[in-house]
């Protein structure tokens, strides 16, 4: 009885979630357009993410080579270095960690903060002054997560193939010209493109989900954590989702 009850609710949550995206775009085109409030919403989320996927970035470049390097020495593949590690960052490493560090920051702030204002009455309030608040606080949070990452994941790759190279100049002696030639010539349209626009999909589920839980918050103020926890829990299942029909397109299309 416990397991059919959680699926079921599981699934009733699927359905919401489902209502709930279906509201998103048919806000997306009505009027009025909050351009402000989209462009304070995209500088507040990329300003509280760049730090921490460029740490994340610079650390995720160390530890692939430094990882990698002594099984290509064994072989005397070395050479092979750039390539292997510029390819393995562009094509899933990279987007993938950097979107749940991004759905771990994001997702949750964006669960609390609207669960703070469902709780304290806030989204009521500016129901009853005749404001959308669907359309003020969901709609422009998610176009903001959704343009933004793609943004971050850009960034996270530069500093992470940037990192690669700290460690292939201290322990090959490359030069910097060198490195990013091969990396440069090894990399493809195939690689590049359906990483990006995965990008688009993560950003899009992040933000989506952070609404939904934030803005469905229910049980008072301990609902706020509950909303923010399972913010980051379910946008990260869907990220795995989203990422293996992603590779299994692109499988198809590209030929990987």
């Amino acid at each position: 009885m416990l397991n059919s009850a959680k699926i079921k609710s599981f699934f009733v949550e699927i359905g919401e979630l489902t209502y709930f995206g279906q509201r998103f775009f048919k806000e997306l085109f009505s009027k009025p357009f909050e351009f402000k409030e989209l462009l304070k919403q995209c500088y507040n989320i990329g300003n509280k993410s760049l730090l921490l996927v460029g740490v994340t970035g610079f650390i995720i470049g160390l530890v692939m080579t430094l990882q990698t390097r002594p099984t290509l020495e064994e072989f005397g593949a070395e050479s092979w270095m750039p390539s292997m590690v510029s390819i393995s960052i562009i094509r899933e490493i990279g987007p993938v960690i950097i979107a749940l560090t991004f759905a771990g920051r994001i997702a949750s702030g964006i669960g609390a903060e609207l669960g703070s204002m469902r709780v304290t009455e806030q989204i009521d309030a500016m129901e009853v002054s005749g404001t959308n608040p669907f359309k003020y606080l969901v709609v422009t949070r998610v176009l903001a997560a959704t343009i933004m990452l793609p943004i971050l994941v850009i960034v996270g790759d530069t500093i992470a193939l940037y990192g690669s190279y700290l460690i292939e100049n201290a322990k090959g002696d490359v030069s910097f010209l060198l490195y990013f030639n091969k990396v440069f010539n090894s990399l493809e349209f195939g690689d590049i493109i359906p990483a990006t626009i995965k990008t688009y999909f993560f950003g899009f589920a992040i933000g989506l989900v952070g609404c939904f839980k934030g803005y469905n918050c229910k049980k008072g103020t301990v609902g706020v954590g509950v909303a923010a926890n399972s913010a980051v829990v379910f946008s990260s299942m869907l990220l795995f989702i989203i990422d293996f029909i992603a590779v299994f397109v692109t499988d198809i299309f590209f030929e990987i």
